[in-house]
């Protein structure tokens, strides 16, 4: 039986270097009103890591660590939790507007709202691109005699 993925050295520093890649994502994103970054910045990167182990592991096994159902979940959590933030601010008077107290600079919970829009963000980007990344993982594209189809990854070519 072959082993899917890469070598057993591209899989095993693909296992070491994942929780950093995911630590700093969430750090982007945590921290993204007071550093560089944000939701957006911090999902990518989250979805650079997931990335990293479909091209070392192969699908299965990122799927096995985020399911595609749960991406799906996360993605809808993500577009409702930023909505309910926007929608939340006419108890302020005005559409997103900072209805939580400001805090003290540099500090984490500084910036009213701005951190709970940058989690929705931050999950509703690494989700979406997930499940973009599964779709095109999963599906190729072939030349036939009659031009070009696409074959899931266990179809037999006809």
């Amino acid at each position: 039986m072959k082993k899917k993925g890469m070598s057993e050295i591209v899989q095993s520093v693909a296992k070491m270097v994942f929780p950093f890649i995911v630590l700093y994502g969430i750090s982007l994103i945590l921290y993204g009103h007071i550093t560089p970054g944000g939701g957006f910045a911090g999902g990518v990167i989250l979805t650079g890591g997931f990335v990293l182990l479909v091209l070392a592991f192969g699908t299965d096994y990122a799927f096995r660590i985020l399911p595609v159902n749960v991406a799906k979940a996360l993605d809808s959590i993500g577009a409702l939790g930023f909505l309910a933030v926007a929608l939340l601010g006419f108890t302020g008077g005005a559409f997103f507007y900072n209805f939580l107290p400001k805090g003290h600079i540099f500090h984490l919970w500084s910036s009213g709202t701005i951190i709970i829009s940058n989690i929705m963000i931050g999950l509703k980007v690494v989700a979406a691109l997930f499940i973009a990344i599964a779709v095109i993982s999963k599906a190729r594209l072939i030349r036939t005699k009659d031009g070009f189809q696409y074959k899931q990854s266990g179809e037999r070519k006809r």
